[in-house]
Parts: structure tokens; C-alpha cells; sequence
């Protein structure tokens, strides 16, 4: 088979190529599949700098999300030959004209989820699901700050958090990523490269602040949001994409009666697959009502994927990038 290879850990314009290699030895409880789509995600770019929390084994392929079609399944998979599926793998291996999918991160993929769609919908919304539900514990008529709102695990957060019936105030960089942020249904939008994000939650709040803070970003804009958080709030770390890991004062948390979390999504998949499993079913659901549906910025050819991964790298993107057989 084809793949998107890389023999040495380095940036990704430098060291993934294009090669054959042989194709993957199916094991017990999983399956092969002909990859249709391919999602990119961050950790993508930190997987072939050898810098994600899962180091890949050289020489390795990228791609920790993706959808096809079942070609061949081990003893005690838990799907058929033709199936289509959605899987994760936390190290990589979907940038591929086959990957593998193991019984306890991959599910089955309805009929009225499109391979774009699909590809898009479990990490990032998978994350967001987790982080506002169960970390964030996220109640009807609460308010949700989004961080980095325009991105993958945002736009997603601003969906669910309007499923869920929360207020939304929505915090991005830029008006037109602000733009995607109303379309999405945020509330109130704020830019936070132009405005004092505390004094403009306040304002919204009348002075309480948000009930749930949703950060992907942390570095400074968690040192700024930690000042605008309603008494018993949540803020839920989802990651640090700004590059730096932020710190917060004890008696802070003591004085405001609130809880900082953290959520790693892909964790869920080994320690608790049923209720990972649960979470996809109801984001399929939620799809075909037609509350949440995923944010596609670009959908590229498997021969383009150096380019999706420049604009994920140069933060130009909003939503998705998916990349296509």
C-alpha cells in the first residue's frame, strides 16, 4: 500500500513522504480498512515531531482519524467485511490506503453520516462532548466560555454547548473567525486580540462570569479567563495550543469555590469504551437532528496532505480539514 511515511521526527514539510510500505498484519479483535477519509488534527503535526504524549515507532505514519470500509477482520473483531467504520489510533497510522482499527476505538458509521462527516466527528467532537458533559459537568442555562472557539474542539464546543442548552460566548482571534462563531450559533463573540476578555465576560454575565471555560489555548489567555469564572465554575483544560502550560493559585480556587479539569479524550477509549462508544452514538444522533455538524474549513486529496497540514501548522484554518481518497 501507499502511505504518508516519515523515517526520522522532524517538521512535517521536512520529513513526511510519500511511499509504498507493506500493509498492516491484522490481529485479534481488529479490523482493516480501506481508508476513504482522513481527518487532520493537531496532534498530527506534534506525532511526526516525535512530541505527542503517544511517540510512534519509526519509521511511522501519521493520522490519529479516519473512516472506510471493513476489507478484513481478526478473530473476535466486532466487525464485517464491508462495513463502514470511523476508528482512532493514538499513535497514527491512517494517512494511509489502509489502517487499523481496534474493537474498542472504532465504531460503526450510519448511513446518514457522510466519510467526510465521519472522519470530523470523533476526536474533536469525542473531546468537546467529554470536556462540557462529564468534566465540565454543564447544565441548561448555564454559560460557556469557548477559547480558541473557531477551531476543531471550538466549533464543536459551541454546537454542543447550544445542544446542551447553555449560554454561549464564543472568543476567537480574528472577525471572520468570530463570523463562523455566530453561524455556529454563539451568543455573544468576543476578540480577544482587540478586547479585554475579562471586562467583556463580566459585561455579558452582569458581573458573575462563566460557568464552564472551555480552554484548548491555555498560556495567557488562561492566565486572563481564570479571573472571569462564576462561583462553583468549571474551567476544563482540553490542551495547550498556545505552548505554554499556565498556572493557577490555590486560594483562587478556594475563594470562588471552583474546580479546574483536565480532559484527554483518547484516554476514555481504554478506560471506559462503553461509554466513549455511547458519546459517538449520540453525537450521530445529534448530527441527523441537525443540532451539531462538523465545521469542514477544506476538503483535500490524499496528494495535497502537505498542504493541509501548512494551514493547520499556520493556524490559518477554522474548523476541519479532511482529507479525501
Amino acid at each position: 500500500m501507499h502511505a504518508w511515511q516519515f523515517n526520522e521526527y522532524g517538521k512535517f514539510d521536512t520529513v513526511l513522504k510519500w511511499v509504498e510500505r507493506s500493509s498492516p498484519t491484522v490481529g485479534d479483535g481488529q479490523a482493516l480498512v480501506k481508508t476513504t477519509a482522513v481527518s487532520l488534527n493537531f496532534p498530527d503535526l506534534l506525532i511526526i515531531q516525535g512530541l505527542y504524549q503517544h511517540k510512534a515507532a519509526l519509521p511511522a505514519v501519521p493520522g490519529v482519524e479516519a473512516v472506510g470500509t471493513v476489507v478484513e477482520v481478526g478473530t473476535g473483531s466486532k466487525f464485517e467485511v464491508g462495513q463502514r467504520v470511523a476508528g482512532f489510533n493514538h499513535s497514527g497510522g491512517t494517512l494511509a490506503d489502509f489502517f487499523l482499527v481496534n474493537n474498542d476505538c472504532a465504531w460503526r458509521v450510519p448511513d446518514h453520516v457522510t466519510d467526510t462527516q465521519a472522519a470530523a466527528l470523533s476526536v474533536t467532537y469525542g473531546t468537546s462532548y467529554f470536556g462540557l458533559k462529564h468534566r465540565g459537568q454543564i447544565e441548561a442555562g448555564e454559560v460557556l466560555l469557548v477559547l480558541g472557539a473557531s477551531g476543531g474542539v471550538g466549533t464543536a464546543a459551541v454546537q454542543l454547548g447550544k445542544a446542551f442548552g447553555a449560554t454561549v460566548i464564543a472568543a476567537a482571534g480574528s472577525a471572520e473567525k468570530l463570523s463562523v462563531c455566530t453561524k455556529l450559533g454563539a451568543d455573544h463573540v468576543i476578540n480577544y486580540r482587540e478586547e479585554d476578555i475579562v471586562e467583556r465576560v463580566k459585561a455579558l454575565t452582569d458581573g458573575r462570569g462563566a460557568d464552564v471555560i472551555y480552554d484548548p489555548i491555555g498560556g495567557d489567555l488562561f492566565d486572563q479567563v481564570k479571573r472571569c469564572i462564576n462561583w462553583e465554575g468549571r474551567i476544563v483544560i482540553i490542551g495547550f495550543a498556545s505552548g505554554r502550560i499556565p498556572e493557577i493559585e490555590c486560594n483562587r480556587l478556594l475563594l470562588k469555590n471552583m474546580s479546574v479539569v483536565g480532559l484527554a479524550w483518547g484516554q476514555y477509549l481504554q478506560r471506559n469504551p462503553k461509554k466513549a462508544e455511547a458519546c459517538q452514538l449520540h453525537l450521530y444522533e445529534l448530527l441527523a437532528d441537525g443540532k451539531i455538524d462538523p465545521v469542514i474549513y477544506r476538503e483535500l486529496p490524499f496528494e495535497q496532505t502537505l498542504e493541509g497540514l501548512r494551514l493547520m501548522d499556520s493556524r490559518e484554518l477554522y474548523g476541519k480539514i479532511v482529507i479525501t481518497r
